[in-house]
């Protein structure tokens, strides 16, 4: 394995393990610290634009495969094991740099996610970006964020590098 590649490899897995302590410590604040679930459907106003709302997301991203009862908990907890398993794997093999880092983001909010539905059965959510009262997005927790980043990050980078290559390879 050359330097670089181990080099890549620890990024990854630094990003991933930063990504992860980070958020578990802010579920933590915001359970523990600031008690958001019993603050009520408002939760804390920080800006005009920007609560912390409690949310118990018992599903994934968007309320998709909503878990409702423990065995679909289990199954869900299943399948994103081996997703998180997956996006380790292809950290491990990754030889760019943007793109170690890109995996570290989601493998460290995946894991900060399953740890949540594990011990709790349900991914702590707390992010409420709102205009009045029009929400266009979800409430969410920093590990969706870095799961989102990094799903951005190799996207673009698959777009952009394909383009350039496609470019390169007419003239």
């Amino acid at each position: 394995m050359s330097a670089a590649a181990q080099l890549h490899r620890t990024l990854g897995l630094s990003v991933a393990l930063g990504t992860l302590l980070l958020d578990q410590l802010i579920k933590f604040i915001v359970t523990h610290t600031l008690q958001l679930q019993s603050r009520g459907p408002l939760g804390i106003e920080i800006t005009p634009f920007f609560n912390l709302t409690w949310t118990e997301n018992r599903g994934v991203s968007m309320g998709f495969f909503y878990a409702e009862t423990d065995l679909m908990r289990w199954l869900l907890v299943v399948m994103t094991l081996a997703i998180a398993g997956f996006v380790a794997w292809w950290m491990w093999r990754e030889k760019e740099r943007e793109d170690a880092l890109a995996l570290g983001l989601v493998l460290g909010g995946a894991i900060g996610n399953i740890i949540d539905r594990v011990r709790l059965g349900y991914v702590i959510d707390y992010a409420d970006l709102h205009i009045g009262a029009w929400r266009p997005f979800l409430i969410f927790n920093l590990a969706d964020a870095a799961i989102t980043i990094g799903v951005l990050i190799l996207l673009a980078r698959a777009l952009l590098l394909r383009e350039k290559t496609a470019a390169k390879e007419s003239q």
